[in-house]
């Protein structure tokens, strides 16, 4: 495999940005390598859906520009559609285990939980704040709004809740 397409293959497991030095690092190749694929990379995608986005030494994958009204239009299809079985899987560890980290999700659930976090953040059932005491970690927490399309007015009100997150704490 060519590393443009190691690359391609890493920014899009990873679902966020990562820096030179550690795909440099997990790829085992020089930052200049890394480089060079990121510009071989750009122009294989060019004119595609996907596009490589760049800030500072970070690299990520992320929707062409010219898209962006096609996946508007998607994407309020979305917002109106149940949340489905991943959604709700997501929203129940949220709920009963948050304020909790997408890792930590995506330990519990088995697989990248990004796009469905996003999802959740964009219909305003989630919201991520910076983790207390560590400044690198986001957390994730349920919303008034969760609550509301739950029909509970507070977390406690939930199913289970006392004895799950006794089990929790023990």
């Amino acid at each position: 495999m060519s590393p443009d397409a190691k690359l391609e293959a890493l920014l899009f497991a990873e679902a966020e940005p990562v820096t030179i030095t550690k795909i440099a690092g997990w790829l085992n190749l020089s930052e200049s390598e890394v480089e060079a694929a990121a510009r071989e990379l750009e122009k294989n995608l060019a004119g595609r859906g996907l596009t490589l986005l760049r800030s500072g030494n970070e690299l990520a994958l992320g929707t062409a520009s010219s898209a962006g009204e096609f996946l508007k239009e998607i994407a309020k299809s979305r917002l109106t559609a149940e949340l489905g079985k991943a959604g709700l899987e997501t929203v129940a560890i949220i709920a009963y285990r948050g304020p909790i980290s997408r890792p930590e999700i995506d330990w519990i659930r088995g697989v990248n939980s990004s796009f469905i976090l996003r999802q959740l953040l964009i219909r305003g059932l989630v919201k991520r704040e910076l983790k207390t005491g560590d400044s690198r970690t986001y957390v994730y927490e349920p919303t008034i709004d969760l609550l509301a399309h739950l029909g509970v007015g507070r977390l406690e009100d939930l199913p289970e809740y006392q004895a799950i997150n006794a089990n929790n704490e023990a």
